[in-house]
């Protein structure tokens, strides 16, 4: 047995109180070596009569009172598998260690030691308490909370100035006509709030119960992340009064309402910049900023950090008491002013961690089941321990997506195992409420990524839906809206019935329905049934309580039958066409398509 590849780290995603009465314990293995895992846990102060510490009357019986427990394969990537147990302990302490079984070989893992069962001659060594690893104690105070609203939320992703034009009187100078042409990254066509209000009753007929909306703040640019004023709406957009009426408009129908934050940097219309400008050294403002020496800028290099090297973002020093208190004043505000639901956070990781532990508890004592959402690209267990972040955006899961289905870089196991990476990587109460998406304001259209293929991007669409975690569509997605890179990605949304394309909304109208009809769906208990490189078939079964929704995708450019003598057997109804299906039977499953199967 390779004895390198086994670990556990407490108070970390692999030992984790899930719950106030709940501990999720997980384990790592080198893959296909471990055929069985057992727990041996127990509550540190419980002995029976004969051992130490406490005394339990027990006839018969002397020692710690432990308890042996199999743990659950929950995935596989490719070089580990990984083993997890849910675990209440009943006077919320406990000391635990595992025993791995390989063949003949029988080894316990503890927090100090690995020991050879087999061939060890010590008989109390599992009696050695000190050897287990300890989970002192479940403080309710430490249990990571997002709101459960999240969970089954689907959201939809707006960029005001290119959703809807419901207000001529705002149009800044030089608006164009709206969709007359592809945008530059200073088009303006007037997109503003009372647009997007317009729009609530499509939305919600679309199924959507979340809007997330990029910045609206006053900033001089299209995009609104170099932010002017973060108390006012931007005139564009419209005024307070519309924002509130919004929001309220919005929460009548049940849609929560997410708000951009840039808090990493400023624009450079925003007045302490200014100031700065104008004042230099002598400005009261300076240390608001990361200014490394005057003047700012010195032979095209700049003399301060900034958002990339943009000379008109400047970083934000979120150190200073003076910024610090600035940026609460401004989460608080809209959230106590206007009930908003969330807020996103851009450039989340540039941040220092110790403001937004701040952040987090300032807002939680305002709206508990607000919604903390950080934009990080990457690994982001250092923000997500339950102190700053309740969830990221999971660009890693729409990586995984886009190489499978849009661009076939990526075989079925391949594929299975970047989802095995991404399902183990967080405690499992962040990975339902993951902000998961397929395309951003940030990103080429899926429709692109896809080379204009419908089927791809709505088979993409299909697997994201039967993912754990927040759903998110961009705004025109579901009409077949397309675009590259910024600022084509940022296309003007066609209203125009006759130029949308409405199977392809009727499609995910119906999958967004079945989303949130069906909690199997959204569940985190995935396993998969068969996984075949050569025909791109995947099936696999999703399960919450008593249902189960079994997913089969195939992904190659032919119609072919599917064998599901792997399913149990039963009648099944694919929700996606209302169709009865037999076990027994082979299922025709077109091209770049799916079925889910209840």
């Amino acid at each position: 047995m390779n004895l390198h590849g086994v670990y556990h780290q407490p108070n970390s995603n692999y030992a984790y109180a899930y719950d106030k009465e709940t501990l999720h314990l997980r384990l790592r293995t080198v893959k296909g070596e471990v055929e069985r895992v057992v727990i041996r846990s127990g509550d540190p102060y419980l002995w029976l009569a004969g051992g130490g510490g406490g005394n339990l009357n027990a006839e018969g019986a002397s020692g710690w009172a432990c308890e042996e427990s199999e743990m659950k394969k929950e995935a596989s990537t490719d070089l580990f598998d990984f083993w997890i147990v849910e675990i209440k302990p009943p006077f919320r302490r406990l000391r635990y260690g595992f025993i791995l079984f390989s063949g003949q070989e029988q080894v316990f893992y503890g927090e100090n030691q690995i020991v050879d069962l087999v061939k060890t001659e010590d008989e109390n060594v599992l009696e050695q308490i000190g050897n287990y690893f300890c989970f002192p104690f479940l403080n309710g105070a430490d249990v990571f909370q997002a709101p459960e609203w999240v969970k089954s939320t689907v959201w939809y992703q707006i960029f005001p100035e290119r959703f809807n034009n419901g207000n001529m009187l705002l149009n800044p100078e030089g608006t164009l006509e709206w969709g007359s042409c592809d945008p530059t990254g200073d088009s303006f066509f007037g997109g503003d709030l009372q647009g997007i209000m317009d729009k609530l009753d499509y939305l919600q007929e679309l199924g959507i119960n979340g809007i997330y909306l990029c910045p609206i703040f006053t900033a001089p640019s299209t995009h609104k992340y170099d932010t002017s004023d973060y108390f006012e709406i931007d005139p564009q957009f419209g005024d307070k009064e519309t924002f509130k009426k919004f929001v309220e408009m919005a929460h009548e129908r049940g849609i929560k309402v997410m708000l951009d934050a840039v808090f990493n940097h400023c624009g450079a219309e925003f007045e302490p910049w200014k100031d700065v400008l104008k004042y230099g050294e002598n400005s009261s403002f300076k240390d608001w900023f990361h200014i490394r020496k005057f003047p700012l800028v010195e032979s095209g290099q700049l003399n301060y950090d900034a958002f990339a090297f943009v000379e008109k973002m400047p970083k934000m020093n979120t150190e200073n008491p003076e910024v610090l208190d600035y940026f609460l004043q401004v989460g608080r505000y809209w959230v106590s002013e206007f009930d908003i639901d969330g807020w996103r956070l851009d450039v989340a990781n540039e941040v220092d961690h110790a403001f937004w532990r701040i952040f987090r508890k300032e807002l939680k004592e305002i709206k508990s089941d607000i919604y903390i959402l950080g934009e990080i690209w990457h690994d982001s267990r250092p923000w997500l321990q339950g102190d700053q972040f309740d969830a990221v955006m999971n660009y890693p899961l729409s990586d995984a997506v886009i190489k499978f289905i849009a661009k076939g870089k990526l075989s079925s196991s391949e594929f299975m195992i970047a989802i095995n990476k991404i399902r183990t990587q967080y405690m499992r109460s962040v990975s339902e409420v993951n902000f998961n998406l397929l395309d951003s304001h940030d990103t080429e259209r899926l429709l692109t990524v896809c080379k204009g293929d419908k089927d791809k991007a709505l088979l993409a669409y299909t697997f994201l839906m039967t993912q754990t975690g927040s759903a998110c569509l961009y705004y025109g997605s579901e009409i077949a809206l397309d675009g590259g890179a910024d600022p084509l990605c940022r296309r003007c949304m066609i209203w125009d019935e006759k130029k949308q394309d409405l199977n392809f909304y009727a499609f995910l109208k119906k999958l967004i329905k079945i989303r949130r009809e069906f909690p199997a769906m959204s569940s985190h208990d995935l396993e998969w049934i068969e996984v075949d490189d050569e025909k791109g078939i995947i099936i696999f079964q999703k399960t919450y309580q008593d249902e189960s929704i079994y997913v089969v995708l195939n992904n190659q450019e032919y119609d072919q039958a599917i064998d599901l003598s792997k399913l149990p057997e039963n009648r099944y109804t694919d929700l996606l066409t209302d169709k009865s299906v037999d076990q027994n039977q082979l299922l025709l499953i077109k091209a770049y398509s799916a079925a889910l199967l209840k």
